[in-house]
């Protein structure tokens, strides 16, 4: 059984998850669209900067974000000044972490999926009268819903998981900041406590496995069938 402060640090690392994939998904889908279908100068950098969080140490990420977001950063400033909006220690900072390391794994997923639809069906549709909105809307997202409804997944899993960039970006604060991992982590510092991390340890484990089944699942309802993989 969960504590009541365990609890809340469940709710919490739900709430950032959830709202980390909400705001990462339209900005995923216009790059895998983009990266699937358009020919642009440049498109290999985009690529490589699309992917660049997977490889990078989530402690850069997170350091890049505190340097663009601080009071006094290009970021951080307009939306202080303009909108008196801070995400330093706040939990929409730790979503925003969250959802930049998500990212590469959501635009993976839709990329794969919308490469996957057969380009006969879209040109069946137009030449049958349906513009190029009408043929996205009745064609293409259709066949490749599966794989956006699997980068929605697979991107809530990683952001449950995100640790380092957010640690560094918005730290530790309980009640605010302190999901799953930096729970488990501060746990870990004091003696006695195993207990506490055994408990979400498994939450964690439990949350993250059903996540990548459900993706699977929804990838291989896509065209291309049981020979599709989320990964």
């Amino acid at each position: 059984m969960l504590s009541p402060d365990e609890w809340g640090i469940v709710v919490l690392s739900l709430k950032v998850s959830g709202a980390a994939i909400v705001c990462a998904l339209p900005v995923a889908f216009a790059l895998a669209y983009a990266l699937a279908r358009g020919r642009f100068p440049g498109k290999v950098l985009v690529d490589a900067l699309v992917h660049l969080p997977l490889v990078l140490p989530p402690v850069v990420v997170g350091w890049i974000l505190l340097i663009a977001f601080a009071p006094a950063g290009v970021l951080g400033a307009p939306l202080a000044k303009y909108f008196g909006v801070t995400l330093l220690f706040r939990w929409t900072g730790a979503a925003l972490a969250a959802a930049i390391m998500a990212m590469p794994l959501m635009v993976r997923s839709i990329r794969l999926s919308l490469e996957a639809v057969d380009p006969r069906l879209e040109e069946a549709a137009r030449t049958l009268g349906a513009g190029p909105l009408g043929t996205f809307a009745t064609i293409t997202l259709p066949l490749a819903r599966p794989g956006v409804l699997a980068a929605l997944v697979l991107g809530f899993a990683r952001s449950l998981g995100e640790f380092g960039a957010t640690i560094t970006f918005v730290s530790d604060v309980p009640g605010e900041t302190a999901t799953l991992p930096l729970a488990i982590y501060a746990a870990l510092q004091v003696p006695g406590r195993e207990a506490t991390v055994w408990r979400l340890a498994l939450v964690s484990v439990a949350l993250s496995l059903c996540a990548l089944v459900v993706s699977e699942w929804l990838v291989r309802r896509g065209p291309k069938g049981r020979d599709a993989h989320v990964l």
